[in-house]
């Protein structure tokens, strides 16, 4: 059994070393933030960070994971849900229907984490591969930006 350290706690994972991440994450730990949306990698619903980048968790076996990985789903973000992102978020109105948001959340903040000033092109750059079915793509590309000045704020 795989030892896992997801949101700051460790687990012990008891499933094949073949199952998908987002399947542990799911099933075995509750954390049901992280939504299964293609299991193929290409619309970004069940991004998470493995070590502080953003992986597709539908993707990444257990067998695969570093050793002493550190796995950060969306309820990990940030322990009051008001990482920088989150609320540009909710300033912005960015989710219709939000099925792919945490995915969407999570690369947004892996990107400001390596880029904390992007232009709207790096944005865009950054955020591809995550697909919206609503199109909130201006509120998203909006909401980047917001929470870039929010980070510089200090808020």
């Amino acid at each position: 059994m795989p030892q896992l350290t997801v949101n700051g706690q460790s687990f012990f994972a008891d499933a094949p070393p073949d199952t998908p991440l987002l399947w542990v994450l799911r099933e075995d730990l509750r954390l049901t933030g992280t939504k299964y949306g293609c299991g193929m990698g290409l619309c970004g619903s069940c991004t998470v960070h493995v070590n502080g980048l953003p992986v597709r968790s539908c993707q990444v076996q257990l067998q695969s994971l570093p050793a002493n990985a550190l796995i950060t789903t969306i309820e990990g973000l940030h322990p009051a849900n008001t990482h920088a992102v989150q609320k540009a978020w909710i300033e912005h109105q960015v989710p219709q229907c939000g099925y792919c948001q945490s995915g969407q959340i999570m690369q947004a903040a892996a990107l400001l984490a390596v880029n904390p000033t992007p232009t709207d092109k790096e944005i865009v750059d950054g955020m591809n591969g995550n697909l919206c079915r609503c199109a909130t793509y201006s509120r998203i590309v909006g909401a980047v930006k917001r929470a870039s000045e929010i980070l510089k704020e200090g808020v």
